[in-house]
């Protein structure tokens, strides 16, 4: 008997999957890349914050360096309007420009005497930071320097102001150490901080306007500024509604002088005639008449004429003492370098070297070469001969 067994039932087909959104799928490709590009965004804008650039020098308003002064300019900021300005020409305008102003001057050594005679011309409260003496003739005649008081601690103790000015008297006790001053007894001026042989602090009026002679600037420097009344002092001094803060750059060299212009007239005139004379000198010497053209000699000249010639001019004047030394002189230019001697030896070693090298008696050697006395040789032409001949065998022994 056959046995079926049950069919298992059928599983129905899963149904087809509905189709991914174009939306979706370009999400799922760049999500990558946007994420990444927005780190890369994230960390330049980090990295840009920790490299912003300040300016920096000695009392520079937008320093954060610790003698930089931008925590006195924030804090001057926040009731009244701060003017940083580069030139004489820009302070001008910006105190033309306001209706309440003060005029500080830094560094006013980098102006030229003309530019500190127009700023002190305008009719503005001012403050001389530490002013050099054409400055302070140009702002405050009268008023000059006597003397210097340093510190040799920052935390030494600050000065009292002993004076009825009412900013500095507000201020009370500051460090304001520095060069002192003095001002005439003709001049209506207050002198504050007194110190050695002056007063740190010096304000003269005149004509409705006050000038503020201030011995040291360093006090109101971003790591000084908290000590005692220096940032009072600061902002009682420059108590207005627009502060122009003049610090000039250095100055540029607009052009460069040559050597010509550097020359006075009287110098480069004296020129012209030495480079006419040089010429002509040149023209003088230089000058030639054409091509070398080469010649034979009319005659042929033997080579011993010359000699012929001087000894018949020897014997026409009985000139034998000049013969023997002639003769002499020639054998001993020949055989010193012979001998191992120089040029300048000494007649001793001369004498030695040729009697060692000939075998001949010294004596006769030294009265050969060297005569004691009266030349026997040079008596009469016998003698002449005797002595070439004797030179000559010497000679030959040497060779």
């Amino acid at each position: 008997m056959t046995v079926h067994s049950p069919e298992a039932p059928a599983v129905p087909a899963p149904a087809d999957a509905p189709p991914e959104s174009a939306v979706r799928r370009l999400w799922r490709a760049a999500r990558f890349p946007a994420v990444l590009a927005a780190a890369l965004i994230v960390v330049s804008v980090l990295m840009s914050l920790g490299d912003e650039q300040f300016p920096t020098g000695h009392l520079e308003p937008g320093s954060v360096s610790p003698d930089g002064t931008r925590a006195l300019v924030n804090v001057l900021s926040e009731d009244r309007e701060v003017e940083v300005v580069r030139s004489s020409g820009d302070a001008a305008a910006a105190v033309g420009a306001a209706d309440d102003a003060v005029l500080v001057v830094f560094l006013d050594h980098r102006l030229l005497p003309e530019e500190l005679d127009r700023l002190a011309a305008l009719d503005v409260d001012t403050v001389l930071v530490r002013p050099s003496v054409r400055s302070l003739s140009a702002f405050a005649p009268g008023v000059e320097m006597t003397g210097r008081e340093l510190p040799r601690d920052i935390l030494e103790r600050p000065l009292e102001p002993h004076c009825d000015l009412p900013a500095a008297a507000s201020a009370g006790p500051a460090y304001v150490h520095g060069e002192l001053y003095t001002a005439d007894p003709g001049v209506d001026a207050v002198g504050c901080y007194p110190a050695g042989a002056g007063d740190a602090l010096v304000q003269v009026s005149e004509d409705g306007t006050t000038t503020t002679v201030l011995g040291n600037g360093g006090p109101w420097a971003n790591r000084l500024l908290d000590r005692g009344g220096d940032a009072a002092l600061a902002l009682n001094l420059l108590d207005a509604g627009t502060v122009v803060w003049l610090r000039p750059d250095p100055p540029r060299q607009e052009g460069t002088a040559s050597l010509t212009e550097l020359l006075p007239a009287g110098v480069r005139w004296s020129l012209l005639p030495l480079a006419v004379g040089l010429v002509l000198l040149v023209v003088w010497q230089g000058r030639r008449m054409g091509a070398l053209v080469p010649e034979s000699l009319p005659v042929v000249v033997r080579a011993s004429e010359t000699t012929e010639g001087r000894a018949g001019l020897y014997r026409s004047r009985t000139a034998r003492d000049r013969v023997t030394g002639a003769l002499r002189t020639g054998f001993l230019e020949r055989h010193t370098a012979r001998l191992g001697l120089g040029p300048d030896a000494p007649p001793d070693a001369v004498v030695a070297a040729v009697a060692e090298r000939t075998g001949d008696d010294p004596q006769a050697v030294r009265e050969l070469l060297y005569p004691p006395g009266p030349d026997p040789y040079a008596a009469d032409d016998e003698g002449l001969l005797r002595l070439a001949a004797e030179l000559d065998e010497r000679s030959r022994r040497l060779r």
